[in-house]
């Protein structure tokens, strides 16, 4: 099995990218982010590998980072979430929004990925959601949200305060671990405004 490729870039196409090993060209297929990461045609680039051997072909899965790789096999154990669907999810979020929205249980932004519905995005959110802190353990703020989150009937005043601010320039992670403190402290009976409210103070601490 390929587990890494280090080479030189040979083409850009749609969706993938030809990585020259040695004289031999390898079909990578890559998420938006990855092939936006990538230097240009004839520089050397190195890509983390998922190979996925099917009877009638082998394809390979190109990755910037072990992270978005550990996603992307994640995202693939989610029943209606297979490969294609893995690397849309993973070209139209980061990897934080991503751990937001499942910390969140917010199936709406995962279901701004083209191709998946509510009922796909509503799978995603509820079987990953125990999932998340040990792939995200640079966003511990994040995965810390499970334990609030755990705890509130609907999540759409939280998700709508998160949004609110980062609008206004916070990050994602930021944002999320503002309105948790929040929740923690004053209760979930907090409307949308109130939190936002609160978490721009905690935020200006």
């Amino acid at each position: 099995m390929i587990g890494k490729l280090k080479g030189l870039i040979d083409e850009y196409a749609d969706g993938y990218v030809i990585v020259d090993v040695g004289g031999v060209g390898y079909e990578v297929y890559c998420s938006n982010q990855t092939l936006q990461s990538l230097p240009s045609v004839g520089e050397a680039a190195t890509v983390l590998i998922e190979t996925h051997v099917r009877e009638d072909q082998i394809k390979l899965f190109g990755f910037a980072s072990s992270l978005e790789r550990d996603w992307f096999r994640l995202l693939t154990t989610v029943q209606g979430v297979g490969q294609k669907v893995a690397l849309a999810i993973l070209s139209t979020l980061k990897i934080s929004e991503l751990t937001s929205a499942i910390a969140l249980q917010d199936k709406a932004m995962v279901a701004r990925t083209p191709g998946v519905g509510p009922k796909v995005a509503q799978r995603i959110v509820s079987e990953l959601k125990d999932k998340t802190p040990s792939l995200a353990a640079t966003d511990k703020a994040v995965a810390n949200l499970q334990a609030e989150i755990d705890a509130v009937g609907a999540p759409k005043a939280m998700a709508e305060a998160v949004s609110a601010l980062t609008n206004l320039g916070y990050a994602q992670v930021q944002a999320s671990a503002a309105v948790a403190t929040v929740i923690k402290r004053e209760g979930d009976g907090l409307g949308t405004a109130a939190l936002i409210r609160h978490a721009l103070k905690e935020l200006s601490q």
